[in-house]
């Protein structure tokens, strides 16, 4: 097996990152399927998470990081306001510095979208906001626990547009109760709204949810798999149909729209990462900040230890993770490029779960790049297994 030298390994591993993810923990409502790390209707939290935003920040030398990305999520960034906003980038620019032409993106509810939100977002910089809308029909959304309208995702939609900013919608697949020609009519209604980007979900019943507590007790239903990937397939339909390149299995771009600070996780560069349950990664440790807004906070200001979890991979445990991340993209993965970023040949980390892929029509090989088809990419997670085991 060819493995990276000292030097290749250390070289990947001392890159100064050129992207940097900050979380925003708060919300006003949390939804039923969410485990993200958040607090909802805990606003009076908000001026100690920006001290402790700040503290953490001082982590980075003077003059801190050039960035090419800069990702604010959460949470919800836009629950801030305008005038939070404007504090948060303040602070963040002590350390974190977008270069010209840097992808800077907020999430931001519908509901939170105002023009005076708008005209804040763009003039601290951002270049794109990522607009939980989840679905354009009311009975979604209420099935999905949402607290905004389809009219609401409309506006905010527009308002963005019109400032300039690129717009990504989230589309939401397998809601309780949702049919086929539920999302059928979603994609109709998302397409005509002229977004740059969608990002298309399955929604998934994640331990100590709501939801999950309820489908425990027979009070809700998952979709059934079949359905799941009736929907998949026709979302790729139609959206590659309306113009839209579908590069990664979940992620769908109008020309010259992918997402850049996603394309750096999934090529597994370096990046920052700020914030409650925010995890940064050097291309080899991947170190998660405490998941609690609070514990991450005490610590930070009492300048304590505010690592919540650390996870360091070998040389082949991170080449086997590039494997995973970059077959996620139809774009796949490139034999030369793989060696050159890793320090092993492709087919010695995944060389055998390729050939069995190929053989039942779900990869292609043409010798230089090896790509997941359209029906590996529909079964893709149940293909992870085989790479990551121990060898």
């Amino acid at each position: 097996m060819k493995t990276a030298t000292s030097d290749i390994v250390n070289a990947a591993t001392q890159q100064p990152p050129r992207a940097a993810y900050v979380h925003v923990p708060f919300c006003r409502h949390r939804c039923g399927y969410c485990d993200f790390s958040l607090v909802a209707g805990r606003d009076d939290l908000i001026a100690s998470y920006l001290a402790a935003i700040e503290r953490e920040l001082t982590r980075l030398e003077s003059p801190g990081l050039e960035l090419a990305t800069l990702y604010l999520g959460g949470g919800t960034p836009s629950h801030l306001g305008p005038d939070g906003l404007r504090r948060l980038f303040d602070i963040l620019h002590t350390r974190l510095r977008p270069l010209p032409g840097a992808e800077v993106t907020i999430e931001a509810n519908p509901g939170d979208v105002t023009a005076s939100l708008a005209t804040a977002a763009v003039a601290c910089g951002t270049t794109r906001v990522s607009l939980g809308g989840q679905s354009l029909d009311a009975t979604t959304l209420v099935a999905l626990d949402r607290d905004h309208t389809p009219d609401d995702v409309r506006r905010a939609v527009d308002i963005l547009l019109t400032r300039g900013l690129a717009v990504s919608v989230d589309l939401m697949t397998a809601a309780p109760g949702q049919t086929l020609a539920d999302v059928d009519r979603d994609l109709d209604a998302l397409v005509a709204l002229g977004t740059q980007h969608l990002s298309v979900y399955c929604l998934t019943w994640e331990k100590g949810t709501q939801f999950e507590s309820l489908s425990r007790r027979g009070m809700l239903r998952p979709a059934d798999e079949s359905l799941e990937r009736s929907m998949l397939e026709l979302t790729i339909d139609r959206l590659e149909a309306a113009g839209f390149e579908h590069y990664e299995v979940s992620n769908f771009a109008r020309p010259g729209g992918r997402c850049q600070h996603n394309e750096t996780y999934w090529d597994c560069q370096p990046w920052e990462a700020f914030g409650p349950g925010a995890a940064r990664f050097d291309g080899r440790e991947r170190i998660t900040n405490h998941r609690s807004t609070t514990t991450w906070m005490r610590r930070v200001l009492g300048g304590e230890d505010f690592t919540g979890d650390s996870e360091t991979m070998t040389p082949l445990e991170a080449a086997q993770e590039r494997v995973v991340l970059g077959l996620r993209r139809r774009d796949g993965l490139r034999r030369e490029a793989f060696l050159n970023a890793s320090g092993f040949a492709l087919d010695d980390v995944a060389g055998a779960s390729i050939r069995r892929w190929i053989a039942r029509g779900l990869a292609t090989d043409d010798g230089q790049q090896v790509r997941l088809t359209r029906e590996g990419l529909l079964v893709s997670d149940g293909l992870w297994a085989e790479v990551l085991r121990p060898m």
